[in-house]
């Protein structure tokens, strides 16, 4: 289940989120480690405490892709979640710090897959991102709808538009890093690398938004052919490089 949340929000993520990935949360949730409370005190541990925060987060996620954000409530997140809903108060003191720490969560978990990836050749690493981002786990509908809503509260919420900030310039420097690599071993054009992340970012996240409000999901097809052609014209222009189709995500 951790690994499907990544998405990132980009959410996020994606195949099983990498959500993630290493796009740009840098941060990690910082777990409390004082004891626990009542019948759910495991030990005074940090072991338990990572456990936790895992299985929060997890009920987090299955709670939002059957709810969605918009009335989402902590009942909703502690229906999903196997033990006592006071264990989620003595870690978060409200639905707010939750979420940002979800957010945050998806970050970590994205990056960690993304840390997989490092070994592969640019051109194939470049495709594996975007394919992630584009296409979402299996159950990417009913999580991208409710990252929508999410992010719909982020102008009028300071600590949820924060953390989406964080989430897309991690995710802009990580695009931003795969083509200074490609360039520097003379596999890619020399090409602007912040103005081809900015293009694949705004084209994926549109694409993403046309899928959820109209329930168009060749969209994201199309915005993945859209890609290629900018990437054949930029990107791969004058250099003679077998292009990887990628894998993407059912």
């Amino acid at each position: 289940m951790a690994a499907r949340m990544l998405i990132v929000l980009i959410t996020i993520g994606s195949q099983k989120i990498h959500t993630r990935s290493k796009l740009t949360m840098q941060s990690g949730i910082e777990m409390s480690t004082d004891e626990d409370d009542g019948s759910d005190q495991a030990g005074d541990t940090e072991t338990f405490d990572c456990d936790a925060r895992k299985a929060i987060m997890e009920a987090t996620y299955r709670a939002l892709c059957a709810h969605g954000a918009a009335d989402l409530s902590v009942q909703d997140i502690a229906d999903k979640f196997e033990k006592s809903k006071s264990l989620i108060f003595y870690h978060y003191d409200s639905k707010e710090e939750l979420l940002t720490s979800f957010l945050v969560y998806l970050l970590d978990g994205f990056e960690k897959r993304v840390a997989t990836t490092d070994d592969k050749e640019p051109i194939e690493q470049l495709d594996t991102l975007i394919d992630a981002l584009l296409f979402g786990p299996e159950d990417h509908e009913e999580f991208q709808t409710a990252m929508l809503e999410l992010r719909s509260k982020a102008p009028y919420n300071e600590a949820y538009r924060e953390q989406f900030r964080t989430n897309s310039e991690y995710i802009h420097g990580l695009f931003e890093a795969v083509i200074e690599r490609g360039i520097e071993r003379e596999e890619f054009a020399d090409v602007d690398p912040s103005r081809i992340a900015t293009m694949l970012l705004t084209t994926i996240d549109g694409a993403r938004t046309r899928f959820v409000v109209h329930g168009d999901e060749e969209s994201l097809d199309a915005a993945r052919e859209v890609i290629d052609d900018q990437l054949d014209r930029t990107l791969f222009a004058g250099i003679e490089s077998e292009r990887l189709s990628g894998t993407r995500m059912p």
